[in-house]
């Protein structure tokens, strides 16, 4: 059962991380009950699917289990963190799973290797590392406006009602944080 918090202290949210490096499990369980509900609506509002969102959840808290000693101040506010970590795992198991539904398709008459040489993959991953940097840079509402667009297909309309705003606004976060983008990969 997840437990709102109303407010949560980012220096208690620090020192309970220092000691979930340390591997203290109350610590760990002190952390969850304060985090828990706010990680898991963001999951459930990234995967509008509650099972997905539970799975991405654990998996969140088992990364910040054993990464809990790489967290410093100078990459944001502890929960930003970690609701980050929470973002990404939710996208990579929507991604994993849109995967497995389209892998099985037994009637395709010819299948296609596109994949590129190794040139080809040292320079998508170079441009993977500064997109994530640039994707930091947005604000929340521009990242997941863009990332479910892009990842998942969503539309202007099923974005405005994920998001709960006009569809014009929703529009018009895809277009400034795609100039962001645009700009920050430029630099």
């Amino acid at each position: 059962m997840f437990m709102a918090s109303v407010e949560v202290n980012q220096d208690e949210l620090m020192r309970l991380l220092r000691s979930v490096a340390r591997k203290d499990r109350q610590a760990f369980q002190q952390l969850y009950s304060q985090v828990a509900a706010r990680m898991f609506g963001l999951c459930v509002k990234l995967a509008n699917h509650r099972e997905l969102a539970e799975e991405a959840m654990q998996e969140s808290f088992i990364q910040i289990w054993h990464h809990a000693g790489e967290y410093h101040r100078d990459r944001g506010a502890p929960l930003a963190w970690m609701m980050t970590i929470a973002r990404y795992r939710t996208l990579d198991l929507m991604r994993a799973r849109k995967v497995r539904q389209t892998a099985g398709d037994e009637h395709l008459e010819q299948v296609e290797d596109k994949r590129g040489g190794p040139m080809d993959d040292s320079l998508r991953t170079s441009g993977e590392a500064q997109l994530t940097g640039c994707l930091e840079e947005l604000s929340d509402v521009q990242r997941d406006s863009i990332l479910l667009a892009y990842y998942r297909g969503f539309t202007h309309d099923e974005l405005s009602e994920t998001f709960n705003s006009p569809v014009g606004t929703v529009k018009s976060w895809i277009r400034r944080g795609l100039m962001a983008l645009k700009r920050c990969l430029e630099r």
